[in-house]
C-alpha cells in the first residue's frame, strides 16, 4: 500500500502541523542558535510565501515550553529546561491596512487579551504606554522574561508606500510601539521581527541600535524555504509521483522542480534555495503549475519600472552594493531593492573583492509571472490572445521559420494600442524581449561578444537566432552590425544552423516595419 504523504499547504501552524502527521523540515536547530547566550532583538527580512509565519510558531510553542510537539527534532536533543515564557505574538499579516485605524484596532485586540491573561491594569488609551505595562506586568506575574514574535512587521508599510500620508501614519504609530523592546530591555528574553522588506532611512527601529538583521547572514541564509539536501531527504515519494505524472524518470522530475521552484540565494555564501510554496503544492498535485505567482501581484514593482522607463534587460541581470540592495528609501523606492525584496530577483554570485551582488531571476515560474504582469504594459492587443501568440512564435522557432516567427511579431505590435508607450527604443526593446523571453526557451539579452553585444540570443536544440533590433533604422543596418561585429563567431563550430536577424522598428507606424534574414 502507497504510503500517503502529508503536505503542509498553507498551514502556519506548528502544532497543528505536527499533530496532523504533516511533512515539516526540521529548522529547529536554528532555535538553539537564536536562544543562546548573546543578541536579544533580531530581524528577518523574506519574500512572502517563504515560511515565516510558520518558523515563528515554532518559536512560539518552543518558549511555551511544549516539549511534546518537539518529539524527534533537533533541539529536543539539547539541553534545555522547556519551562514557559509568557510569549507576545504579534500578528500583522492577516489584515489589510486601507485606512488608518485598522492598526489601533489589531493592537487594541491582542492587548485586551493579554492584559486579560496577565491580569494587567490598564492605565491609558496610549497603544505604546499599553505595551510597556503588559511587557513588565507578565515579566512580574510569570517571574519570566518576556518573548515577543512580530510576524510581518512591516505589512502596514508595504500596504501604503505609495500613499505617504498613511505611510507616515503607519510608520509612527508602529515606531512608538516597538520602542518598548529597548526601554523594557530588562524584561524582555527576545524579540523576533519578521517581514519582507528593509526599510532603510527610518525611525521605525531608530533606538534599539543593537538589533541584529540576520536577513544576508550565512548562518542564517536557510533558516526558511528548502534546500537541495531538505528535498532530497523527505520528498522522495512526491518526487516520484511527480516523475510519473509528468512522464519523465525520477532525475527528471527533479530537474523540473529545480528549474521552476529553486534558484533563490539569501547570503553571499548561502545555498540555492526552493520557495516552499510552490515546491509543496507542486509535489501535493504532481503538477508543474505557477503556484507562487497566484498569491500575489507585483504592482508595486511594475508601478516602479514604468515610472523610471527601466531598461528590464540590465535590471534582470545586474550588479549591484550592499547599499542598494539592503534598503528602501520611501522617499525614492528603486526597482531593484523591491524586485530583490520581494523575490523577483536573488543572489546569484558575490564579489568579495568588489563587495557586489549579481542578480537575476531566480526561477522560471518567477520569470514567467512578472514578465505577464509587465507585458500589457508594453503590447496591450485587444481581441488577441498573448498565451495564442506566444504559443505560435514558440512553433515558429522551435521549426526553424524565422520569417513566420517575425511576421507573427509584426502582427502581433501592429495591435499594440496607441494609448501603450512604444514612444522610445528602449520601450521596444522591452516589449520584444518579453515576448522572446516568455517562450520559455533559451532567450538571453545583452550577450556580450568580442565586439558588442548581442540584443537577443534564442538557441534551440537545432537553431541558433540571433537578433539585433533597431529603432527608426533599416533592418539592414541591424544586419550589417551583425556581420561586421561577427555575433556568430562563438557559434560557427556548433552544429546547429544559425539565423542571423536585422529588425527595424518604426515610431511612427509603432510596429515592425521590416526584417531581413540570412
Amino acid at each position: 500500500m502507497e504510503e500517503t504523504v502529508y503536505y503542509p499547504i498553507g498551514q502556519q501552524d506548528f502544532k497543528t502541523l505536527r499533530e496532523t502527521n504533516c511533512v515539516y523540515i526540521d529548522k529547529t536547530r536554528y532555535i538553539a542558535m537564536l536562544s543562546a547566550p548573546g543578541s536579544q532583538y533580531y530581524f528577518l527580512a523574506r519574500p512572502r510565501r517563504f515560511g515565516k509565519s510558520l518558523f515563528l510558531s515554532t518559536l512560539r510553542y518552543f518558549f511555551e515550553g511544549r516539549r511534546d510537539l518537539f518529539k524527534g527534532l533537533y533541539i529536543d536533543t539539547v539541553d534545555w529546561d522547556w519551562q514557559p515564557y509568557p510569549v507576545l505574538y504579534f500578528d500583522l499579516n492577516q489584515h489589510r491596512y486601507a485606512e488608518p485605524g485598522v492598526l489601533d484596532r489589531i493592537a487594541n485586540n491582542m492587548f485586551s487579551k493579554w492584559e486579560e491573561k496577565y491580569d494587567v491594569s490598564v492605565l491609558s488609551d496610549d497603544l505604546s504606554i499599553r505595551f510597556q505595562n503588559i511587557i513588565e506586568t507578565a515579566h512580574k506575574k510569570t517571574g519570566r522574561q518576556v518573548v515577543i514574535l512580530v510576524d510581518e512587521y512591516d505589512k502596514p508599510l508595504v500596504g501604503n508606500l505609495n500613499e505617504k500620508e498613511s505611510f507616515e501614519h503607519y510608520r509612527s504609530k508602529l515606531a512608538s510601539i516597538y520602542s518598548n523592546f529597548k526601554s523594557s530591555a530588562e524584561h524582555i528574553k527576545l524579540v523576533f521581527l519578521t517581514g519582507v522588506s528593509r526599510f532603510s532611512k527610518l525611525s521605525v527601529f531608530s533606538d534599539l541600535n543593537n538589533l541584529r538583521d540576520i536577513t544576508f547572514s550565512d548562518e542564517y541564509a536557510d533558516i526558511c524555504g528548502i534546500t537541495e539536501k531538505e528535498l532530497l531527504d523527505n520528498f522522495h515519494i512526491g518526487v516520484e509521483n511527480l516523475a510519473k505524472k509528468m512522464r519523465t524518470s525520477y532525475e527528471g522530475a527533479l530537474k523540473l522542480l529545480k528549474t521552476n521552484y529553486d534558484g533563490y540565494r539569501f547570503a553571499a555564501e548561502g545555498s540555492e534555495i526552493y520557495n516552499p510554496w510552490s515546491l509543496l503544492n507542486c509535489l501535493a498535485k504532481s503538477d508543474i503549475g505557477n503556484y507562487w505567482n497566484g498569491t500575489g501581484r507585483p504592482t508595486l514593482i511594475v508601478e516602479a519600472l514604468k515610472r523610471i522607463n527601466a531598461d528590464l534587460q540590465s535590471y534582470f541581470n545586474s550588479t549591484c552594493t550592499d547599499d542598494e540592495l539592503k534598503g528602501l528609501d520611501l522617499l525614492d523606492p528603486q526597482p531593484l531593492a523591491l524586485l530583490y525584496q520581494t523575490g523577483y530577483l536573488t543572489i546569484k554570485s558575490y564579489n568579495f573583492k568588489r563587495r557586489k551582488y549579481r542578480l537575476g531571476i531566480p526561477n522560471t515560474e518567477v520569470k514567467k509571472g512578472l514578465l505577464n504582469e509587465l507585458l500589457p504594459y508594453y503590447v496591450n492587443c485587444k481581441g488577441t490572445s498573448t498565451k495564442s501568440v506566444v504559443s505560435k512564435i514558440e512553433d515558429h522557432i522551435l521549426d526553424g521559420e524565422p520569417d513566420k516567427f517575425m511576421r507573427e511579431m509584426q502582427i502581433y505590435f501592429a495591435g499594440v494600442s496607441y494609448k501603450m508607450r512604444m514612444d522610445n527604443e528602449n520601450n521596444f526593446h522591452n516589449a520584444f524581449y518579453i515576448l522572446t523571453d516568455l517562450i520559455g526557451l533559451e532567450t538571453h539579452t545583452e550577450v556580450t561578444t568580442s565586439d558588442g553585444s548581442i540584443d537577443i540570443l534564442i538557441t534551440t536544440e537545432d537553431f541558433i537566432y540571433i537578433i539585433e533590433l533597431k529603432y527608426d533604422r533599416s533592418a539592414q543596418e541591424a544586419l550589417r552590425q551583425i556581420e561586421e561585429k561577427k555575433y556568430d563567431r562563438p557559434y560557427l563550430s556548433d552544429h546547429r544552423k544559425i539565423f542571423r536577424i536585422g529588425v527595424s522598428f518604426s515610431s511612427k507606424t509603432r510596429t515592425i516595419e521590416d526584417w531581413i534574414i540570412v
